[in-house]
């Protein structure tokens, strides 16, 4: 049976083994404006519109530069009013349709554009706006912030099925299956505890892979899977490999991608401990920096080796980090002096 074949078996076991019970349809927010990133773009976007919309009956860069602060004075309260509100009900969003969350959307753009007016008729004078105009603009400018966020949301989709289809493979695939099933039948007898131990860790890695968990996880959980998974390897390279965790308990809360850190000792162990006739040195590391959590993947590579394979894995890893987490979150690798590390931030 090939890996697509085992990928479809264990697939439809899942699918059995879930209670069929009826339930009312479950909603989620489509989309979320409660990143960094995401606010430093929209300011930019309005910022620009507001630029542009200051040339028309301009004669000067003078009179061009004293109508934008005037407008700008006017948007930017309504676009950040407009981000907050957004941001803070998304969990209330997500219980209403997808049409009703874009038409909150939308008619929050209307009521905010009618508050930057009113700042406007404050400074200019009641004569000298239009409310219907600004109602129409603030509409517009939230249609074009709500379509632009539900396609960055739509954007994570693809990455996680990846990510996902590539760790149950991962997990399923017959040479790493059949060595942890042979590894526990020869401790069956000389070693009864540490083969429980070894098939209790290959439960919890299908578990793990088969349940879906959303968009991210806890670092804590995927510590804890990357450590299952590490167990069962040092039954089967022994002295070889040698793991070292370093794990702040603060760091434990931080939000990361589900199915983000196994790739990565997974890498440690094939391009590191495989290669080499002595084994190898893999070390993780999570440590709490204030506001960043930093999570590092470290591993010894043989001499005269450079990290080979095609890094799929890793820039899967960092795709969803920046989907999840956008300019927050930060990926970086390095090959020095026979230690590859892979160092990586989110927001704690």
């Amino acid at each position: 049976m090939d890996d697509s074949q085992l990928l479809s078996a264990f697939s439809e076991l899942a699918r059995e083994q879930q209670p069929r019970v009826t339930a009312p349809p479950r909603h989620r927010a489509i989309f979320d404006a409660c990143h960094v990133g995401v606010v430093l773009r929209a300011v930019l976007f309005v910022e620009a519109v507001m630029a542009v919309g200051a040339m028309f009956g301009t004669d000067s860069v003078l009179q061009w530069g004293q109508r934008l602060a005037m407008l700008s004075a006017a948007a930017l309260p309504g676009a950040l009013g407009w981000l907050v509100v957004t941001c803070s009900s998304k969990w209330l969003l997500a219980r209403l349709h997808p049409v009703a969350q874009q038409g909150f959307g939308i008619a929050l753009g209307v009521v905010c554009g009618l508050y930057g007016c009113g700042i406007l008729a404050l400074v200019a004078g009641p004569g000298q706006v239009s409310w219907v105009a600004s109602g129409f603009a603030g509409a517009l400018l939230s249609s074009v912030m709500v379509a632009a966020l539900v396609l960055r949301a739509k954007g994570r989709m693809p990455a996680e099925t990846t990510a996902r289809l590539a760790e149950l493979q991962a997990r399923i695939r017959p040479h790493f299956l059949f060595n942890s099933l042979n590894s526990a039948i020869a401790l069956v007898r000389e070693d009864p505890a540490r083969a429980e131990t070894l098939l209790e860790d290959l439960s919890e890695l299908f578990r793990h892979a088969l349940v879906s968990k959303g968009d991210s996880a806890t670092l804590a959980e995927e510590v804890q899977l990357a450590r299952h998974y590490l167990a069962i390897e040092e039954v089967r390279f022994g002295e070889r490999l040698r793991v070292e965790w370093s794990i702040d308990p603060r760091a434990g809360s931080a939000r990361v991608p589900a199915l983000f850190l196994q790739p990565l000792v997974e890498n440690a162990v094939k391009h590191g401990v495989e290669p080499s006739p002595t084994g190898a040195d893999v070390k993780v590391t999570t440590q709490r920096r204030g506001s960043t959590v930093v999570i590092r993947v470290t591993n010894t590579v043989p001499a005269g080796q450079g990290r080979r394979g095609h890094g799929v894995a890793q820039e899967n890893v960092r795709d969803r980090l920046r989907l999840l987490h956008d300019v927050q979150a930060q990926f970086q690798t390095a090959l020095i002096d026979g230690l590859y590390q892979v160092r990586m931030e989110v927001p704690a």
